[in-house]
């Protein structure tokens, strides 16, 4: 059954997909069937260009426990990157 489970958030960066690198300007982070995963559903996580159509997108899809773990390192790094940008790392 599909949980229709989605989450978009606007982002600002770049992905590089088939056509080398694009505009990235938001996520789309589902919970549902995947595509590509030996799993009944996964974290899908797309990030995309959204005038860019297909070619300007980069999708992953993930267990839960590899999403999560995905969270934590993206919140650390965050933290180190915080902590370096006030002067609090040597």
């Amino acid at each position: 059954m599909c949980t229709n489970i989605l989450v978009k958030t606007e982002l600002e960066g770049a992905g590089f997909g088939r056509n080398g690198w694009f505009r990235v300007n938001r996520a789309n982070v589902t919970y549902d069937h995947p595509f590509h995963v030996d799993l009944e559903h996964a974290v899908t996580v797309d990030f995309v260009d959204e005038a860019g159509g297909l070619d300007a997108r980069v999708g992953v899809e993930l267990t839960l426990e590899s999403a999560r773990a995905l969270a934590r390192a993206l919140l650390a790094a965050c933290e180190e990157a915080e902590a370096y940008e006030s002067g609090a790392r040597g």
